[in-house]
C-alpha cells in the first residue's frame, strides 16, 4: 500500500490530506482562528468543585473552563487513592493541567494532570515511571528489543510509539534527550506563568504531519507553500532525516487538492448519504451523543439469492464505513445498522472484516458483537471535532435539525475558486455574487485576505449581494465595464 500526503497552506487555513493508493483516507484542517488545543499544557486555576461526581472546573484562560475528572488526577498524586477530591483540590488553587480532548460543541476541554509529551518515536510521561510499547507493535521480539533500549527517567517514563518499530538506538537516544530538555523548559515556564497562561504548546500542523502521520510507507509529502516546505525540511533533517528527500514543493498552477479529486471527496464527506458501487448506500446521522450509520441495498438487487445480495452489500458497506469514519473523524459511540443476515458465518466474516479495516485507523476503536437485529456498536476515541463540526454550523432555517457550511468555509471556497478561474479564463476582473452574510464576512473578517488576493491576481475583485442566495450559494462572474 502506497501513501502520499498533500498539504494545502493558505494564510488562514492549513489542510492535510492522507491518501492510500490514491484514495483520500484522512483530512486534517487547522484554521488560525480555530487552532486545536490538544496536548497544550496550561497553568490553570480551580474555579469550581463538583464533589458529587469527583470533578472540577479549571480556568485555563479560554472562553469555557476545562473539565478535570478525579480519575485523571488521583493516580498522579502519591497517596491519593480513595481520597475525596476536596482533600486534594480547593477553589482558587493553581494547577498545571494538559488538554487531552479539544472542546467539543458546548463542552469545554477535557483536562488531565497525567502529562504526555510526544516526540517522533517516544512519548514522555512525567510522574509515571515505567516504559511501555504501543499495542500496535505486535511482534514480541521487536517489543522486547525496544524495551531493552530504555529505562525510566528519574522524573517519568516513556511509551514507544508505533513508528518506533525498527528504530535505531541512536534515534531513540536523540528523542530521549530532546524530551528531557523540553520537560525542563516546561517546568521553568510553569514556575513563571500566571493562571490561564499556556506553558507548553504543540508544534504547528505542518510539522505534526512529520511527527505523527508520516511513516515509512509514505512515498511523497507534497506541500504548495515554499516557506512551509523549507520549515518541514529543516524539521525533518533534525528529527526524521529519512523523510527529508520525500518532502516536495508543489508549484503547479492546478490546485494541489484537485490532483486526486480531494475537493470532491471532501464535499461528499459532508453529505448525509454515501453511495456504494453496487447501488446500495449508507446514511450517516451525527448527533452530540452518537453517530448512526444505516446500510441499505438501494437499487442493488443482485443475481443470486437474497442472502448473498445482503451479504455482499454489507461487505461493501464495511469498506466504505472504515474509510468514512476516518475521513469524517467520527468519535464516541457509533451504531451501525447492517442489513439483517441469517447465516452466522456471514455475521462472523463481517465483524472480522470490520476489525481488519479499522486496524488501519490511528485512533483506538472497540467493536461489540452483532445483535440479533444486525446492529453493531463500536466506539472510536474522540480527541478533536469531527469534519462536519469544523466545516459546518447549525442551520438557522431548520431549527438546528441539520447543518450548513460556516461563513468561513464558504469564503475560503470563494478564494480557491477565484484562483482556479484566474488560471483558466483571461478575464479583466471578477465579480463575486453571494448572500449578504457572505459579503459582510468578506468585507469585515477577510478584507485583508481579499485585498492580498486582488494584488496576487493583478485584477480587481468586486462584490455584489444577491438576496435570493443562501449562505452556501455563490457565483463568480467576469467583471463587466459597468461594474
Amino acid at each position: 500500500m502506497s501513501e502520499e500526503i498533500l498539504i494545502n497552506v493558505t494564510p488562514r487555513e492549513v489542510r492535510v490530506a492522507l491518501l492510500e493508493n490514491g484514495n483520500l483516507q484522512e483530512l486534517h484542517i487547522e484554521r488560525s482562528l480555530q487552532q486545536g488545543l490538544l496536548g497544550n499544557i496550561y497553568k490553570g486555576r480551580v474555579n469550581r468543585l463538583l464533589p458529587g461526581i469527583q470533578a472540577a472546573f479549571v480556568d485555563i484562560g479560554l472562553e469555557r473552563s476545562g473539565f478535570l475528572h478525579g480519575k485523571d488526577i488521583l493516580n498522579n498524586i502519591i497517596g491519593s487513592e480513595n481520597k475525596d477530591l476536596r482533600e486534594l483540590l480547593h477553589v482558587g488553587q493553581d494547577l498545571l493541567v494538559q488538554v487531552y480532548k479539544d472542546p467539543l460543541g458546548s463542552k469545554g476541554a477535557r483536562l488531565t494532570t497525567q502529562f504526555t509529551i510526544p516526540s517522533r518515536y517516544l512519548v514522555f510521561t512525567p510522574g509515571l515511571k515505567q516504559v511501555s510499547v504501543s499495542q500496535k507493535i505486535n511482534n514480541e521480539t521487536e517489543r522486547q528489543r525496544l524495551l531493552s533500549m530504555l529505562s525510566p527517567h528519574e522524573e517519568g517514563g516513556y511509551i514507544f510509539r508505533t513508528v518506533a518499530e525498527g528504530a535505531l538506538q541512536n534515534e531513540i537516544e536523540f528523542d530521549k534527550e530532546f524530551l528531557q530538555k523540553l520537560w525542563v523548559e516546561v517546568k521553568a515556564r510553569a514556575q513563571q506563568a500566571k493562571a490561564g497562561e499556556v506553558v507548553y504548546e504543540d508544534i504547528p500542523i505542518v510539522l505534526r504531519v512529520l511527527r505523527d502521520m508520516a511513516g515509512f510507507e509514505v512515498e511523497r509529502i507534497r506541500v504548495d507553500n515554499e516557506n512551509a516546505m523549507v520549515q518541514m525540511r529543516d524539521f525533518a533533517k533534525r528529527y526524521v532525516p529519512q523523510l527529508t528527500d520525500r518532502i516536495e514543493f508543489y508549484s503547479d498552477e492546478r490546485p494541489i487538492f484537485d490532483i486526486y479529486s480531494v475537493e470532491d471527496e471532501l464535499q461528499k464527506a459532508l453529505q448525509r448519504k454515501v453511495y456504494l458501487k453496487s447501488g446500495g448506500h449508507l446514511i450517516f446521522d451525527q448527533t452530540e451523543a452518537m453517530t448512526t450509520i444505516d446500510v441499505n441495498t438501494g437499487s442493488y438487487v443482485g443475481r443470486g439469492d437474497s442472502e448473498q445480495t445482503i451479504f455482499k452489500t454489507n461487505l461493501e458497506a464495511v469498506e466504505s464505513i472504515g474509510r468514512q469514519v476516518r475521513l469524517r473523524n467520527l468519535g464516541g459511540i457509533i451504531i451501525i445498522d447492517f442489513i439483517d443476515m441469517e447465516d452466522p458465518s456471514h455475521k462472523e466474516k463481517l465483524l472480522q472484516l470490520l476489525a481488519s479495516v479499522l486496524a488501519k485507523d490511528s485512533s483506538r476503536t472497540e467493536i461489540s458483537e452483532m445483535s440479533s437485529l444486525g446492529i453493531v456498536q463500536m466506539t472510536r476515541k474522540r480527541t478533536r471535532e469531527s469534519l462536519e463540526h469544523i466545516l459546518c454550523v447549525n442551520c438557522p432555517l431548520c431549527q438546528k435539525r441539520g447543518s450548513i457550511k460556516s461563513l468561513a468555509t464558504v469564503v475560503y471556497e470563494i478564494f480557491r475558486e477565484l484562483k482556479r478561474i484566474a488560471q483558466v479564463y483571461p478575464w479583466s476582473g471578477f465579480l463575486v455574487v453571494a448572500s449578504q452574510l457572505v459579503i459582510d464576512y468578506l468585507l469585515d473578517e477577510e478584507s485583508t485576505m481579499l485585498a492580498e488576493l486582488e494584488v496576487q491576481l493583478g485584477k480587481p475583485i468586486k462584490l455584489r449581494t444577491e438576496s435570493s442566495y443562501g449562505q452556501e450559494n455563490f457565483d463568480i462572474l467576469p467583471l463587466s465595464e459597468k461594474e
